[in-house]
């Protein structure tokens, strides 16, 4: 039976909240600013007994991939919407700016929970990365996270490892670092729709509750249900994945058979706000119009006995109202990812009834500005692993001209890698034609400007880990031309319809893309050319793409039908093997063009 856990008793032994004035940039979204007439808030004073409501804050954040220190580029940014209609962006997250905004906002607030949405690990940098995301770990004990769901990329290295995270433990293969043995998480890790195949059990505890003193709250966490489609098979090999929705209403009834009314659902699955900057209001002109995705359907469905919805896995910031099944409006939230924004949403309990007063529900994302004083216990933490990542991140494998971003339908840093693939390809086997690269796997830019002492335009080993952080392989695989139009047509059909997919292809494969049709069609096929010349149908051609993508991942069941396969050394490599052979401090790459999708809107 999942346990019942006050937080605080934990938190004797964790770091002492840090104090400090300055405030978080804020956008408001709420349901009503008011309480009922009749509430009194508070908790039992001298001779007092407590009122009927009592406020709870909620602090919550998604997706923080490992970015203990701030992270490089535009995934260290925010734009904010200003109040005449124009944007600035704004530098943001750092776990030492992170826990420094926690604590301020945990000030005054006897009642407070920090939830997560998922993806607290894996394609994490090299300061997390290389030592399996131990760091991330010591990090959110210290942030003082109360619980979490798992998210797909807790998966990235298996159901066994992602156990070793939750309870502690040495590394099976690599051991400890340093002289003491890795204890784990503080909070419990959610997995309510994550089945071992063989038992039918979830392999985590499915739901836990927060209590203190008279107030209980029970949050149920779930991973998007698609997750093997976007996990190598061996990250979830012997486990199954359930339906979000039914998931969370099962367990929903099982809190509400123990006394729990009021109840959280935190689900890495989300939306795409029709506005870019987080204070967008995706409540204009109507409850929940500006958001789209598979969170909507997920809030329309999901039973009104959940209260509010913390939401992640699409990196987008929001603070949304939808209406559940019975038509009452309820908050849905992400705080966009990396460490950039928290949410602070206050929930009002009823004592009377045990349950939320949706009326009184209010949201707000805050941004992790940079210009707070850091947290030293974070200082300390980020310290301690860099110097024992230090030797091997520092070493320089190129040299760039000027910031490379991974933004955009074809991005300059997702041609650069897939010209190293190809590169590598023809190394392997000199008849390579091509190399695809899902944009998915390509998890930060590359920038000018140095981060340590290595000077402008270097890009380090770490640099290169951040960008790739899988450590997949580089797989060759013979497919036919009519087998590549199908694996273009695939980035916007299928499973890849609602969010399409699109590869960044190496130099020398050209086509249209036609955003004004519709599914497969918007992929012109009489416009696809190799090397100038159209593609052959009936023609062989020698591919190279990541093992993720040779094996059919990310909705392109199409490549893993390939033949004659042959496994490289993995994608990494590759791409330091292509900086070094073509950059100097003298002669730095340039940022590709990204010309060789010809986009029509």
């Amino acid at each position: 039976m999942p346990a019942t856990t006050p937080p605080h008793d934990r938190r004797r032994r964790r770091t002492t909240r840090l104090l400090a004035a300055a405030a978080a940039l804020a956008t408001a979204g709420a349901l009503a600013a008011a309480l009922p007439s009749t509430a009194s808030a508070g908790e039992k004073t001298g001779k007092h007994w407590p009122g009927r409501y009592q406020d709870v804050q909620l602090l919550s954040f998604n997706d923080l991939h490992g970015n203990l220190e701030p992270p490089a580029g535009s995934s260290g940014r925010v734009t904010e919407l200003q109040p005449d209609g124009t944007t600035k962006t704004v530098d943001a997250g750092g776990v030492e700016y992170l826990a420094t905004h926690l604590r301020q906002a945990r000030e005054g607030n006897k009642y407070s929970i920090t939830a997560a949405g998922g993806d607290m690990v894996g394609a994490s940098p090299l300061l997390s990365g290389l030592f399996h995301d131990e760091p991330t770990i010591e990090a959110l004990n210290g942030l003082e996270l109360d619980v979490t769901s798992v998210g797909n990329h807790e998966f990235d290295e298996g159901a066994r490892e992602l156990a070793r995270l939750q309870k502690g433990g040495c590394h099976p293969t690599d051991g400890c670092y340093g002289d003491e043995e890795f204890e784990g998480a503080d909070f419990p890790y959610l997995a309510a729709n994550v089945l071992d195949e063989k038992t039918g059990k979830p392999i985590l505890k499915p739901y836990w509750v927060w209590k203190k003193k008279d107030v209980k709250i029970g949050f149920i966490g779930v991973t998007l249900e698609g997750t093997p489609d976007i996990v190598s098979a061996e990250g979830v090999k012997g486990l199954s994945f359930e339906d979000e929705v039914e998931t969370i209403n099962k367990y929903a009834k099982v809190l509400q058979r123990q006394g729990v009314q009021s109840i959280v659902a935190l689900i890495h699955e989300g939306g795409f706000p029709a506005g870019t900057a987080y204070n967008y209001d995706c409540d204009a002109p109507g409850a929940g119009d500006g958001i789209s995705g598979p969170v909507v359907d997920i809030a329309k469905n999901v039973t009104p006995q959940v209260d509010a919805l913390v939401t992640g896995h699409t990196h987008a910031p929001y603070v949304c109202t939808i209406d559940d099944p019975a038509g009452r409006p309820r908050m849905v939230t992400s705080a966009a990812s990396f460490g950039r924004l928290y949410t602070d949403t206050t929930l009002t309990y009823d004592r009377w009834t045990g349950d939320i007063a949706r009326t009184a529900v209010s949201s707000a994302n805050h941004v992790v500005t940079r210009d707070v004083p850091k947290a030293p216990d974070m200082t300390e933490l980020i310290g301690k692993w860099n110097a024992l990542a230090a030797p091997i991140g520092n070493r320089p494998i190129g040299y760039i001209s000027g910031d490379i971003g991974n933004t955009g339908t074809e991005s300059p840093l997702g041609d650069l890698i897939a010209d190293a693939q190809l590169a590598y390809g023809k190394e392997l086997d000199p008849e390579t034609d091509l190399a695809l690269m899902n944009p998915g796997g390509i998890r930060a830019p590359l920038t000018y400007a140095a981060k340590g002492a290595e000077g402008d335009g270097v890009v380090t080993y770490a640099e290169g880990f951040t960008v790739q952080p899988f450590a997949n392989t580089v797989n060759l695989q013979d497919i036919t031309g009519a087998q590549l139009i199908q694996v273009l047509k695939e980035q916007v059909s299928g499973a890849n319809t609602a969010a399409p997919k699109i590869l960044q292809v190496s130099s020398g494969l050209t086509y249209t893309l036609d955003l004004t049709k519709a599914g497969a069609d918007r992929v012109v096929t009489d416009s696809i050319r190799l090397n100038g010349a159209p593609v052959d149908p009936s023609a062989v051609y020698r591919v190279a793409s990541n093992s993720f993508l040779a094996g059919g991942g990310d909705g392109f069941p199409t490549l893993g039908q390939g033949t004659n396969d042959l496994v490289g050394a993995d994608d990494l490599t590759a791409l330091e093997k292509y900086l070094t052979a073509n950059s100097s401090a003298t002669s730095p790459i340039a940022p590709p063009k990204a010309d060789r999708i010809t986009i029509v809107k």
